[in-house]
């Protein structure tokens, strides 16, 4: 029996565990990202372990999130992260030089190798034949360190593509395709692995939007194998010598299979407020348009560049709409400046925007008060452009371009097939790191600005906690509900802060009756409904619940990277054994929960009494999980282990 791509790489990282689905494995991590949102804490916790050096292949520093410096906090923590990556053996890529999945995936991934990066989408990696999983920054800090990264050996679904896209249907209509069929629930602990004869119409660009989507189906990363394409494009890049191929076995098994006719994908849009509710564009067309915005890690490759440049070469932009277009690296930007492509978007009207996520976001751009807003990024949750009340549907460049023309919802497959434009893949990319520093070997002062925190440690498990259950909330709450991204990203090297505005959409009040039960001297606890956490990978989502006094979160069931977060800054992530007790739990009940240490030490499900009846629940962690629990977080446990 052979082995799909998935297990090849994981085998040959494999350092703790067997690699049999549903089984803790720990593999060794070749590469690492982060971005500046999640970077910083994620630095501050390296610094507390101790290290004084990474010891990956390379690590890789980016500041892609929060480059707008409208006050001095992201000036002060983009010189922070410069001079600490510098001593610490990291490279640091400026702000202006891209979005860290994009220049990633140009500058350094390589196929077979291992990415753990500290943002959600870091599995874009795998469009180009890697392991590329997203992780809470502190697992990241683990991984510089030498460490190992835990996963849950994973069940690998294999979707089969066949036959070759129409003209004006693109990668992105496949991946919301495949989320029409999967849904944004379920996924955990499961991996998407592509094969099939439509891989190869498919080029690395492509590849690497259906695997950065993967993010929204909950999986733990996706991946293509890597053939004569991937080499074509690291050739491109100068990094032809990094390339090796990677196919699966003739007899590889997988866990379920699903075969998709890309000769019958048609463009699709999903509809507010989740990426899984896709909907075929031809069934929404003539919905008026108020804003088209194009880029993310998603949607702005020079691939994607490019057919929005030939669409809106000699026309203009309708008088009613605002169209944005963020190129995803320096490189695409200084390409399509020089092969003319950005001159064709300035001349029809669009308004450039420097390569960083930006109103991927919601740093900037925000719509018009309940604005239709077309977007090629991958995320659509309410609330998250800066507007409250904007309906954000996700769509393809070639949907975005063309609807920006008419100002409204246009159906690519209305245009003639010959009419689509000539997309020919460069032979050669410009090639310029000058703006990724290396690290030094002299020791400089690192520099440390009045927002930059220490990192919250946390104080091992109590036997008993009692407290009040402060919020209950609904299905598919995501990180941006738990804590918002945006304006309030400056905040995020200071956790008490930014504690301030946890939940801050969804319960203004939130914060301050958990720090008001905290000087009570009394815990908080959460409870939520299915796929509590998804989204981002962002921390703070515990590490600011947290800071609160928030040590219980119960919901019907969590997303992979927020689970693991919870556990590692002491929270306990609890499900309901019996679904139906969601309904009799109220917010404002007391609760309490004793024996606490005990279970959880033994393996056990955890009895808590609330409004004065007990409820059991599940404890869904592993044991080396329980032993992080009961030690108050990951950074503790992993400096006690240090010692």
């Amino acid at each position: 029996m052979g082995d799909n791509v998935v297990y090849k790489i994981l085998k040959e990282h494999l350092l703790e565990g067997e690699p049999a689905p549903g089984a803790e494995i720990g593999i060794r991590i070749d590469q690492t990202l982060t971005q500046d949102a999640t970077g910083t804490m994620a630095y501050l916790q390296f610094e507390a372990m101790g290290i004084p050096r990474v010891k990956t292949e390379i690590s890789v520093s980016y500041v892609d999130h929060n480059t707008l410096q409208t006050g001095f906090e992201n000036s002060d923590d983009h010189r922070y992260l410069q001079t600490m990556n510098s001593n610490y053996g990291i490279h640091y890529s400026r702000a202006g030089n891209g979005i860290c999945h994009q220049v990633h995936l140009e500058r350094f991934g390589r196929p077979g190798a291992t990415l753990l990066g500290s943002d959600s989408h870091t599995p874009t990696g795998g469009g180009i034949g890697m392991i590329a999983i997203g992780a809470g920054g502190l697992d990241v800090a683990v991984a510089m360190g030498g460490g190992p990264f835990y996963l849950t050996s994973p069940r690998v679904v294999n979707v089969r593509l066949n036959g070759r896209l129409r003209p004006w249907v693109s990668a992105k209509d496949i991946i919301l395709h495949v989320l029409s069929i999967l849904s944004t629930r379920g996924n955990v602990d499961a991996v998407i692995e592509y094969t099939g004869p439509g891989v190869g119409t498919l080029s690395v660009p492509e590849r690497a939007t259906i695997t950065n989507m993967g993010a929204e189906l909950g999986v733990t990363t996706s991946v293509f194998p890597s053939d004569g394409l991937t080499r074509a494009f690291l050739k491109a890049q100068g990094r032809e010598a990094v390339w090796r191929e990677l196919l699966p076995d003739p007899d590889a098994v997988y866990d379920r299979i699903i075969e998709i006719d890309l000769g019958g994908v048609v463009p699709m849009v999903a509809c507010p407020h989740s990426p899984d509710n896709v909907e075929r564009v031809s069934s929404l067309k003539g919905m008026k348009v108020d804003q088209v915005a194009i880029g993310s890690c998603t949607n702005s490759s020079y691939r994607d560049l490019s057919v929005v440049g030939a669409v809106l070469k000699g026309r203009k932009v309708h008088p009613d709409l605002s169209l944005a277009i963020a190129p995803g690296s320096r490189q695409v930007f200084e390409m399509i400046a020089r092969d003319g492509v950005l001159a064709d978007m300035i001349a029809a009207g669009a308004r450039i925007m420097e390569s960083a996520c930006g109103f991927c976001i919601g740093a900037g751009q925000a719509p018009k008060t309940g604005g239709v807003s077309l977007r090629t990024n991958n995320r659509n949750f309410e609330g998250r452009s800066g507007t409250a009340s904007a309906q954000v549907y996700l769509v393809s460049p070639e949907t975005a371009a063309l609807s920006a023309l008419v100002g409204e919802l246009v159906d690519p497959l209305d245009m003639r097939p010959e009419d689509f434009p000539a997309l020919v893949q460069p032979d050669s990319f410009i090639i310029d790191d000058s703006m990724i520093i290396p690290p030094s070997d002299v020791e400089k002062p690192i520099f440390r600005g009045p927002n930059i925190g220490e990192p919250p440690y946390t104080e091992p498990l109590s036997d008993s906690l009692r407290g009040i259950v402060q919020l209950k909330v609904g299905d598919k709450i995501t990180t941006d509900h738990i804590m918002p991204a945006g304006a309030r990203l400056i905040y995020r090297s200071n956790i008490p802060k930014y504690s301030e505005y946890v939940f801050e959409g969804v319960d203004p009040s939130f914060s301050s009756r958990a720090m008001e039960a905290k000087a009570q001297g009394l815990y908080t606890a959460v409870l939520g409904g299915h796929s509590y956490g998804q989204g981002s990978s962002r921390e703070h989502a515990a590490i600011c619940p947290m800071y609160l006094g928030v040590r219980i979160v119960m919901a019907r069931s969590f997303e992979r990277i927020h689970a693991a977060n919870l556990v590692n800054f002491g929270i306990l992530p609890l499900v309901l054994s019996n679904g139906a007790d969601y309904d009799e739990i109220r917010q404002g009940q007391e609760f309490e929960a004793a024996d606490l240490r005990s279970r959880v030490a033994g393996g056990e499900g955890i009895r808590v009494r609330i409004g004065g009846r007990d409820y059991d629940f599940e404890l869904p962690v592993t044991p080396r999980q329980r032993k992080i629990l009961l030690e108050g977080g990951l950074l503790n446990y992993t400096r006690s282990r240090m010692r």
